[in-house]
């Protein structure tokens, strides 16, 4: 391994170090995800993939616009029917719940946020909130802006002064940067690419159970469920809760059904994630767990969606560095010993 290859790397471990630290998740996906778009979108052809993607994106904000007006109105409805039934259900059965009713969930609510925040939730208000909202938009916007800068041109290195040696060690560096992010970008596609196909088939499976039930809400559930699924085990356990606590609105044998029906989806999604996920990735599923669970600790929800990722990365680069061999270090150890 030469030298600009070994600073590529602390650079590389250097930068994620930072996104953890400086909590910059959010335009690092932001870019992967776009720059995935972007390539997926081009057809080999760099200026049908800016106008596909500017077509994509604009239907997307055009769609999370009304998502958000369905799902302001939708979501305290969802709320109103399912929660008073599962406190029923679960009275009938001699179920304890930490609340009672609509305001006692609230209660339940505020004091686990007042845990979290303590000091902070004091100073929380409306300005503090606008002036996160502003600061996540614009991380959105520099992501993509950079997606569009990286899809354009991948070179670190634009050029070399004049009197620079051929070879230099900026240049170098230059270069293995870009092979260590090109490897990251593909493990971000690689694992991504399958999350979403095993989203949509479990989507657009549970799309045709909720239709054949008549679940109201149809459009919010469907689009929570395919977003939710992108998130690794936290994600389904959330979608799930969701529908089997509206089917109780609709009978109790329909939430039966929809716990049933999941149970089977689930089943399911084993097979893919072991057909789809582990044959491109190929992590037992203890490590990919560890790393849930630190992604959640170091970035939040963000940090769940790269960890796959960065497990990935680090087992393609690891595996392109011949181990050193234990014989290697016979003869050293063989020169320090005395004759007999």
């Amino acid at each position: 391994m030469n030298r600009a290859t070994r600073i590529s790397y602390v650079f590389v471990l250097g930068l994620l170090a930072l996104v953890a630290v400086l909590h910059m998740t959010v335009p690092l996906i932001t870019v992967l995800f776009a720059f995935f778009a972007l390539n997926q979108l081009s057809f080999g052809q760099r200026w049908l993939g800016l106008v596909m993607f500017a077509i994509v994106l604009s239907g997307v904000v055009s769609g999370l616009w009304f998502f958000a007006g369905q799902a302001v109105v939708a979501l305290p409805k969802i709320a109103k029917e399912s929660i008073p039934r599962v406190i029923d259900y679960a009275t009938a059965r001699g179920l304890q719940l930490p609340f009672t009713d609509m305001v006692g969930l609230k209660e339940v609510l505020i004091t686990k946020v007042q845990d979290q925040l303590g000091e902070m939730s004091q100073l929380a208000g409306i300005t503090k909130y606008l002036r996160a909202a502003a600061v996540e938009a614009v991380s959105v916007l520099i992501g993509i802006v950079v997606a569009i800068s990286l899809f354009l041109t991948r070179k670190l290195d634009l050029g070399s002064h004049p009197g620079a040696e051929e070879g230099n060690l900026y240049s170098a560096t230059g270069q293995a940067i870009v092979e260590r992010f090109t490897t990251f970008y593909h493990s971000f596609a690689t694992v991504m690419g399958a999350q979403i196909v095993i989203s949509a088939i479990n989507t657009a499976l549970t799309t045709i159970f909720l239709a054949w039930n008549h679940y109201p809400h149809l459009g919010v559930v469907v689009v929570l469920t395919f977003v939710l699924g992108l998130l690794p085990i936290l994600g389904n356990l959330l979608s799930n809760t969701l529908i089997i606590s509206i089917g109780l609105t609709l009978s109790e044998r329909t939430a039966v059904l929809a716990l049933v029906f999941l149970v089977v989806i689930h089943k399911l999604e084993y097979f893919l994630n072991s057909k789809i996920i582990g044959d491109r990735i190929r992590n037992p599923m203890w490590l990919t767990l560890l790393g849930l669970v630190i992604g959640e600790r170091l970035m939040g929800v963000p940090g769940m969606i790269l960890a796959p990722v960065v497990l990935h990365y680090i087992k393609v680069e690891m595996s392109r560095v011949k181990a050193e061999q234990g014989r290697a270090l016979a003869p050293n150890h063989e020169s320090t010993t005395p004759a007999s």
